[in-house]
C-alpha cells in the first residue's frame, strides 16, 4: 500500500497529503474491482457484477470484473473511465478521465485492448479492439485508436496514427 501511494504522489503533484487518497476515486474504484475480480476468478460471475456496479454508481469508474490490471494503475480523475471484461492493463500505467478500453461488437472470446506498462493514455481516448498497446506508449487526449501500437511510440488522431516511435 505504502509503495501504492507513493506511486500516487508521483503521478499526481497535486496530492498534499497521504490521507488524500482516500478521497481519489481510483482508489476506491480498484479496491472494488480488486474484491469484484476474486469473485468472478472463482465464477460467482453475479456477485461480481454486483460489486462492480456498486463501485461504478460511486465512484464513475467502471472495471468489469473480468479485467486484468497490473500493479499500480492510476486513474487520474476518472469520471467516465470504462474498462472492458477482456482488457489487460500493464504496471505503472496511467488513464484519464473518459477513457475507454472497449470492444468492437457482440463477438466472442478476447475483444478488448491489452495495454503493457509504463502506458499513459490521455482523457477521452478510446482504444477499441482487441490489439496490444506497447510498452513506455502514449495515447493523445481525444484519440481513437483502432489498431496495435509499437513500442515506445505515441499515437494521436482519430482514427490514432503513430506520429512518434523510439
Amino acid at each position: 500500500m505504502k509503495e501504492y501511494i507513493n506511486y500516487i504522489k508521483k503521478c499526481d503533484p497535486a496530492m498534499r497529503s497521504t490521507l488524500e487518497i482516500l478521497l481519489y476515486p481510483s482508489f476506491w474504484a480498484l479496491g472494488y474491482h480488486r474484491v469484484a475480480h476474486w469473485f468472478y476468478k472463482h465464477s460467482f460471475f453475479w456477485l461480481a457484477r454486483y460489486i462492480s456496479q456498486r463501485g461504478r454508481k460511486r465512484t464513475g469508474i467502471e472495471i468489469h470484473p473480468g479485467a486484468q490490471i497490473g500493479k499500480f494503475l492510476f486513474i487520474d480523475h476518472g469520471m467516465g473511465v470504462v474498462i472492458g471484461e477482456t482488457s489487460v492493463i500493464g504496471d505503472y500505467v496511467t488513464i484519464y478521465h473518459g477513457v475507454t478500453l472497449g470492444g468492437t461488437g457482440k463477438e466472442k472470446g478476447k475483444r478488448h485492448p491489452s495495454i503493457g506498462n509504463n502506458v499513459v493514455v490521455g482523457a477521452n481516448a478510446q482504444v477499441i479492439g482487441s490489439f496490444t498497446v506497447g510498452d513506455n506508449s502514449r495515447i493523445g487526449a481525444g484519440s481513437v485508436v483502432l489498431k496495435e501500437v509499437p513500442p515506445n511510440s505515441t499515437v494521436v488522431g482519430i482514427p490514432g496514427k503513430v506520429v512518434n516511435s523510439k
